[in-house]
């Protein structure tokens, strides 16, 4: 079977220069992985992303805001959102999911600025916390949150809230000896909402 590939250079603003290669190597589908490089394309205005993401961090601030300002807390400015899924493969419980995601949410990312006073006038005892968890709706009554908070070493938990999400899928196995009452994975998405 052959493949070919066709791609547009663009060699000046009055030229274009199409070429075509072809190659054969069984029933393999082939891409070229270092195609990209070589097509050049018209310039994209990057102040339109960048609007386009001020936009969407404003949408989300406001929604942070309004979720805090709901309650007796004042509301929160957020400074950034970490994101993580959670597995359970054996024993299906749904907690331990939800505290994987937030494990995996918060394991790569260091917050110096609370703590060395980066932001004048906040103090690290100010850093404030929003979660939200994506759990399957079938699942969300056996969710423990009071062991999901205790995952988080500081900051003040302001809200968990839980939504439909997440995901039932096989893991494959059964494994008596692990706890197993099916072979039920279950996953749970996490997002922790950071500000003070």
């Amino acid at each position: 079977m052959s493949s070919c590939f066709r791609w547009v250079s663009n060699l000046s603003s009055s030229t274009t220069e199409t070429l075509s290669t072809c190659k054969t190597y069984g029933s393999l589908p082939l891409k070229p992985p270092l195609f990209s490089s070589i097509l050049h394309l018209p310039p994209r205005p990057r102040f339109q992303l960048l609007i386009r993401a001020t936009t969407a961090m404003k949408t989300d601030q406001s929604a942070v805001t309004s979720t805090t300002a709901n309650s007796s807390n004042p509301p929160m400015k957020l400074l950034f959102v970490e994101m993580g899924v959670g597995y359970d493969q054996h024993g299906q419980d749904i907690t331990s999911a939800a505290m994987r995601a937030c494990r995996d949410a918060i394991s790569s990312n260091s917050i110096p600025a609370f703590r060395r006073g980066s932001i004048p006038g906040v103090s690290f005892e100010q850093m404030k916390l929003l979660i939200k968890l994506g759990v399957p709706h079938s699942l969300q009554h056996s969710l423990d949150i009071e062991r999901v908070k205790s995952v988080f070493p500081y900051g003040k938990i302001l809200n968990v809230e839980v939504v439909d999400g997440g995901l039932v899928c096989s893991s494959g196995v059964y494994v008596e000896e692990m706890g197993d009452k099916n072979d039920d994975c279950y996953i749970v998405n996490a997002a922790v909402y950071v500000g003070y």
